[in-house]
């Protein structure tokens, strides 16, 4: 009898300890799955001009009037990129310029401005997509550099260039852990009138 119970006690304690490791692989493989996914998120990168500039002074020039009621538009736009968090990361390089369109959109997200050197587009984007992988990252960039970030991510190679005028193009790149990445581009804020497209003065 008392052995009946004893082996009754020991064959209860296996099937705990068993449930109880089941449950711990379990537990266990859906935490490396919510890892793995998170991990491989997609990341999206959102490149703009800065906007238009002031004539003075000629060295650095911040923000002329209609670059300022640009950025206005532009920070409409981004505050609620995402409708759970929005922008989650700011880079602009140093220039006036630039700092000056990142600020009322790192403000309003009470975001840190993250100043960049574009001569090396390669190292910077490389340390962006390693450090903020499946985030949204917004980079601040000029007419010049903005077509060879595109280029270095792989999105696109046809970026066309970027005319001393144009400042309302919108680069989103979406860059999936797994497949093909890919380009949107948008407008926004006054639309840019190409010379060979502006209407011919009234007479």
């Amino acid at each position: 009898m008392g052995n009946d119970k004893s082996e009754q006690d020991s064959r209860r304690r296996r099937r705990r300890r068993r449930r109880i490791q089941i449950i711990i692989i379990y537990t266990a493989i859906a935490i490396g799955l919510a890892w793995f996914f998170e991990s491989q998120a997609t990341t999206t990168m959102i490149f703009v001009r800065h906007a238009e500039k002031a004539a003075t002074p000629l060295d650095d020039p911040g923000l002329s009037f209609a670059g300022r009621s640009r950025v206005a538009e532009l920070t409409r736009q981004l505050v609620d990129a995402d409708v759970v968090a929005g922008v989650d990361a700011i880079y602009a390089t140093p220039f006036r310029r630039a700092q000056e369109t990142a600020r009322p959109i790192a403000d309003a997200l009470d975001l840190p401005i993250n100043t960049y050197d574009a001569s090396d587009t390669e190292a910077i984007l490389e340390m962006i997509l390693k450090k903020h992988k499946g985030k949204i990252i917004l980079v601040v960039g000029h007419s010049n550099t903005l077509p060879e970030l595109i280029a270095n991510l792989g999105a696109s190679k046809k970026v066309p260039p970027i005319a001393e005028a144009e400042y309302d193009n919108i680069y989103v790149i979406s860059i999936p852990w797994f497949g093909k990445t890919k380009t949107i581009r948008l407008r926004f804020g006054e639309p840019y009138i190409a010379d060979d497209l502006a209407p011919s003065p009234v007479l």
